[in-house]
């Protein structure tokens, strides 16, 4: 039971740095931070194609085989595959992250997700959103005030119970710091909801991060395997 405990400790200490990271390595945050939006074609895939494998490699193929899929465009995102199973495959860029997070900008970063039905209607819109605002050239202060208007005006809709979004793509690019850190699955719930969860404690199995530009925690559940079927890296104990 300790050495789960502390494997778990350890875990959570990953996952905050990589998902949410607002102080950790500040010296290197800062060699690696992008203070400006870089030319659009660097956050393109030449190659629909490419993207949409890459975006399928979210979830098992037993899942994103028969998802929808969404590839960036010039002028935002489009479905590029139609599915039947309600979900939802993309590769997110790096303005999914907080607007305070200094890889918000990272060209480099690809993070393939794959939304079932609940989050793609509920979840995914406020991503879409921040796209659209994005290449609409809004600034970061702008993309929060939008995004706040939008939630306190009910233009996007209330959380869904039960949103799973899946990210076991061996391909992902988190961030510099984190890359393709472990495949894993997320669940989300409306508010801060960390404590009410019992996450982030000494000894709990419970994983999470609040973004509350979003105003919605994540809840991780770190999965041994790619979509693959690979083993995924091993966890530090």
């Amino acid at each position: 039971m300790r050495k789960n405990n502390i494997r778990i400790t350890a875990l959570a200490f990953v996952v905050l740095v990589v998902l949410s990271c607002p102080i950790c390595s500040r010296a290197q945050v800062e060699k690696t931070s992008y203070p400006a939006m870089a030319p659009l074609d660097q956050y393109l895939i030449p190659d629909e194609n490419a993207e949409v494998a890459l975006a399928r490699s979210a979830a098992p193929a037993s899942i994103s085989d028969a998802a929808d899929v969404m590839v960036l465009r010039r002028d935002g995102y489009a479905t590029a595959v139609k599915g039947s199973n309600g979900f939802v495959c993309i590769v997110e860029r790096s303005w999914a992250t907080a607007t305070d997070d200094p890889q918000f900008w990272n060209p480099k970063i690809r993070a393939p997700h794959c939304f079932n039905p609940p989050a793609a209607e509920t979840s995914l819109p406020i991503f879409l959103m921040k796209t659209r605002l994005v290449l609409a050239g809004k600034s970061k202060a702008e993309i929060v005030a939008a995004i706040s208007s939008a939630l306190e005006n009910k233009e996007l809709p209330a959380l869904a119970p039960g949103t799973v979004v899946y990210m076991m793509s061996k391909q992902q690019y988190l961030n510099d710091t984190g890359k393709s850190w472990h495949p894993h699955v997320m669940f989300y719930a409306s508010g801060d909801a960390e404590k009410s969860w019992g996450a982030n404690l000494p000894g709990s199995p419970v994983l999470a991060a609040y973004d509350p530009e979003q105003r919605v925690t994540t809840f991780f559940i770190v999965s041994g395997e790619w979509s693959d079927g690979t083993p995924g890296p091993p966890v530090a104990h």
